[in-house]
């Protein structure tokens, strides 16, 4: 299964399910249902649903 990227629509930050996010406990290769509902952008600090998948 091909891996996405999911960005913030309030500042813009992609989180890409391929790279992760390990600053934050996120390895690489972890998918968008697999990140913890209670997670925040690291860059604005809003919930998961202000993200929206985009496609690259």
């Amino acid at each position: 299964m091909e891996f996405k990227k999911w960005e913030c629509i309030v500042c813009g930050w992609v989180y890409d399910e391929e790279k992760g996010h390990p600053e934050d406990g996120l390895e690489p290769g972890t998918r968008w249902e697999d990140v913890p509902e209670d997670w925040v952008c690291p860059e604005c600090g809003v919930g998961k649903e202000d993200f929206d998948m985009v496609e690259i």
